[in-house]
């Protein structure tokens, strides 16, 4: 019977596997991830409602800056995550791409808030803007998806 090889790459050492299933850290993400995947899916809906029919501009507004705000913790409260895990605040090679793009993420939200708050796109522009940076957190949340089952797929049975 052939025995099976180690996985190329193993995402968690035994001594981080152990970090992450002790801290609270783990929870807070687990809970703040699947929120802020909500508060996108809600306001993905109202961003485009607005755009097709010219209605609910201000709705549409305070759920980007809600969505905005989920994306914020979940970024702060991942990088003491990583430092618990990994001994480091981001870019971790376990998650260096994915802490990569989530700059990404993160300054398209960020451009966002500024230019509402700095009045310099109309509403129609905002909306579009918004939608980069959805597409980029959709594109980033997979990321994380991916890492996720990576991870439960390496646990010990």
């Amino acid at each position: 019977m052939p025995s099976q090889s180690a996985p190329a790459f193993q995402l968690y050492t035994a001594e981080q596997r152990a970090r992450r299933d002790a801290t609270v850290w783990t929870l807070v993400q687990a809970v703040l991830a699947p929120l802020q995947f909500l508060a996108f899916v809600i306001s993905c809906g109202l961003v485009l409602r607005y755009l097709a029919t010219g209605e609910g501009y201000q709705i549409a507004t305070v759920s980007i800056i809600i969505k905005t705000g989920f994306l914020y913790a979940i970024m702060v409260t991942g990088a003491i995550w990583e430092k618990v895990v990994f001994g480091q605040y981001l870019l971790a090679p376990a998650f260096f791409w994915e802490d990569v793009f989530s700059f990404l993420v993160i300054a398209l939200h960020t451009a966002y808030l500024a230019a509402l708050i700095g009045g310099l796109l109309g509403p129609v522009a905002l909306m579009i803007l918004a939608l980069a940076a959805y597409a980029a957190y959709s594109i980033n949340a997979a990321q994380f998806l991916l890492k996720l089952r990576m991870a439960r797929l390496e646990a010990p049975a």
